[in-house]
């Protein structure tokens, strides 16, 4: 049985995307899996890597405990909304501070970068305020699952990654919602299988 993580990228606890990963979460626990539960806007850090790479700063211990929960998993799931095309500061500090060299990837002697997260799925849920999943496509490229999944998950090891879109939001009414939250128990089940 796989071991999952939930990790919640929105910073509002009373957000939308906090009660999909409450109900991801219910609903793998609810079939008998180890789930634990991350809310980047709860952690306390630093989400600027003040120095960039030329110097480490000291991970603070609820990165310690994220970075120990993702490692810990076999299957992560992250949830967020999609802001100004990509995702929010606090999910962008997150990845900038914890996804370091020699934590997450290394280069190995003959200079190519390898992941260190191999054997690890994902699924990734974007919620969009105003755009549609075809707009997303079309016309931005799918720029910030672009980020997420090539740029920072495949790059460090994790596949496969499965996506979920869920916009515009602005459409969506309560009886909608409902339907979402209801639709994660199917998306546990998809991903404890593949």
């Amino acid at each position: 049985m796989k071991k999952i993580v939930v990790i919640n990228g929105h910073p509002d606890p009373k957000s939308f995307n906090k009660a999909l990963a409450d109900s991801y979460r219910d609903a793998a626990l609810d079939m008998g899996i180890e789930v634990r539960s991350i809310a980047l806007g709860e952690l306390d850090f630093n989400p600027n890597l003040n120095a960039g790479y030329r110097e480490r700063m000291e991970l603070e211990p609820d990165l310690i405990k994220a970075l120990d929960d993702l490692e810990w998993s076999d299957h992560q799931v992250w949830i967020h909304p999609m802001w100004w095309l990509g995702m929010p500061a606090v999910m962008k500090g997150f990845f900038d501070r914890a996804f370091l060299p020699g934590i997450v990837f290394k280069t190995n002697v003959d200079g190519v970068r390898e992941g260190l997260l191999h054997g690890k799925s994902a699924r990734i849920i974007t919620t969009a305020g105003d755009v549609s999943h075809e707009v997303y496509e079309q016309v931005y490229a799918s720029s910030g699952l672009v980020q997420l999944q090539k740029g920072i998950l495949e790059y460090c090891g994790i596949s496969p990654i499965e996506n979920t879109f869920i916009g515009p939001m602005e459409g969506l009414d309560e009886n909608d919602r409902k339907k979402w939250l209801v639709k994660m128990k199917q998306l546990v089940a998809l991903d404890v299988v593949s």
